[in-house]
């Protein structure tokens, strides 16, 4: 982060400040509420493995901080899985098996084709969950949290593997929406799991 810039969560709370008056802030599980005079409200959700924080000063401070996190984004036949140490991915893999799609035959066809293509996509869960044990479950005791993306039932059935148990305390609320995952996708993903996110209510109209 440069630190000759004021970050940019602090400006949007000074913002925010400016606009409907000096808030007050209250603690809540997912983060901050802010609540302006007006009757503007801002829900501050805490970026996932972020520690909790009882102001706005210590919210940003908490924000920004480095920490490291596990990344877990499944869809269909591909998974990538990594690493991150801040805005940094340090480990990462990517694997893709190829699952059919879904066919407009009818009859015994179309059930001989679903079969296959459950079985294929186990396969690839199969193969996903192989990975995750391989770069996060070593990782275990040093991730602030782990971040899903993808598909959430690809996503569970990752999980579900039980070699993959002391990870399932770690995963976080969040579920990034995310395309087809691939190495890009998976070095955008780490920005998006470290972003504060805003719910700003308006007061409401006389």
């Amino acid at each position: 982060m440069d630190r000759g810039r004021p970050d940019p969560r602090r400006r949007w709370v000074e913002g925010f400040a400016d606009r409907h008056g000096p808030p007050t802030t209250t603690v809540q599980g997912y983060g901050l509420l802010l609540a302006a005079p007006d009757g503007a409200t801002a829900e501050l959700y805490a970026a996932p493995g972020s520690p909790a924080a009882d102001d706005v000063t210590g919210f940003v401070a908490s924000a920004v901080a480095p920490r490291r996190i596990g990344l877990l984004l499944a869809r269909k036949g591909a998974v990538a899985v990594g690493v991150a140490e801040g805005g940094d991915l340090v480990v990462s893999k990517v694997d893709t098996r190829y699952v059919q799609g879904r066919t407009a035959a009818g009859g015994w066809s179309q059930q001989r084709f679903a079969r296959r293509r459950d079985n294929q996509a186990k396969a690839a869960m199969g193969d996903a969950a192989d990975l995750a044990v391989r770069l996060l479950l070593p990782e275990a005791s040093r991730l602030a949290a782990v971040v899903c993306g993808g598909d959430r039932r690809s996503v569970d059935t990752v999980l579900a593997d039980r070699r993959l148990a002391p990870l399932v305390p770690l995963r976080a609320e969040r579920l990034l929406d995310v395309p087809e995952p691939r190495h890009a996708v998976l070095v955008a993903a780490v920005a998006a799991a470290r972003a504060v996110r805003i719910r700003l209510r308006d007061p409401a109209p006389d």
